[in-house]
Order: structure tokens, then sequence, then C-alpha cells
């Protein structure tokens, strides 16, 4: 697996050896077709555990570097893509947050953006830990998808998503 971690750079997320077919029909190979820009990473839940396969509770996931910042994910896809469905999953066991996600979406190479969705998902160990998420659209031609991860609307915690997929 190739990394570079120089900001503005283009990431290779898996080696062709060992990446997955589509589990779905239409589903959108986001790692051969779109740059996965990041605000920031753990190096232990790299942005490449989202599209990774791996799918339901207990599996690999995404975490931001920093606490309590705001964090964004942005696809920037080589050639417009039509879109119909985006599935995100989020998993939080260790502490109460409620975790916002705001979807938007661009035409124009991310020049603008039109939000297409804004989600708030309230966690508890003791209840709620695990949240899919599947949003049918009709987006005939984008160039950028935005994921903007508000980790805790009141108070300390860490932007995480666990699995992201797309379908034309």
């Amino acid at each position: 697996m190739d990394r570079n971690d120089t900001p503005g750079m283009r990431k290779r997320l898996m080696s062709k050896q060992s990446s997955r077919p589509p589990e779905r029909p239409g589903e959108i190979d986001i790692a051969s077709r779109a740059t996965v820009a990041y605000s920031s990473e753990d190096p232990a839940h790299p942005v490449e555990h989202l599209i990774d396969g791996h799918y339901g509770r207990g599996s690999t996931h995404w975490a931001s570097a920093r606490t309590n910042a705001t964090e964004r994910i942005v696809l920037e896809f080589d050639r417009p893509q039509q879109i119909s469905c985006l599935v995100y999953e989020v998993e939080e066991c260790r502490q109460e947050r409620t975790q916002e996600v705001r979807v938007e979406v661009s035409s124009d190479h991310g020049r603008t953006y039109r939000q297409v969705l804004v989600q708030e998902y309230t966690f508890s160990p003791q209840g709620a830990i695990f949240q899919h998420e599947e949003l049918r659209l009709e987006l005939p031609a984008i160039t950028h998808l935005s994921l903007t991860i508000v980790p805790n609307k009141s108070g300390s915690g860490i932007a995480s998503l666990t699995a992201l997929r797309l379908f034309a």
C-alpha cells in the first residue's frame, strides 16, 4: 500500500491485489475513481478504513487526529459521477456524544456546494452505539462529495465514520 501524507497529494487507498469487487450492483469503486482529501486522520484509524470493504458493528473506522475539531472529507472524482445512493455508518462505543454529519455535493469541481443532508446521531455506550444511514439521491454529474463531521454538539469528542459507500 502506497501512502503519501503530504497535503494536497493524491493517496493510493488500496492496491489492485487487495481491492474487493463491489458487493452490490452499481457500487462505485471510490478508490479507483476519486482522490480522498481529508482534514486529519489518526494514524491508527486512517481515511482508507472508510472504504476498505468492512461494514457493520466492530468494523475498522476513520477517526480524526484532533479532539473537538470539525473535520472534512472530500471525494474528488476523476470524472463526474451519477450517484443514486449514499451509505455511511458511524459507531461509538466509548462515550456519550451527539455527532453531526453534513453531506454536500458539487457539480463544478468544488467551486460551489449544495447541501443534501444534515443529520445528528446521539450515542450512548449503554444504549445506541451504531448508526447505518442509507440516503436515496438523484445526483447526475457530481465532481465532489463533501462530508463535514462535527464530533460532539455539546462537549468533547473525536469525529469518526465507520464506512462510506456510493452507488450509481
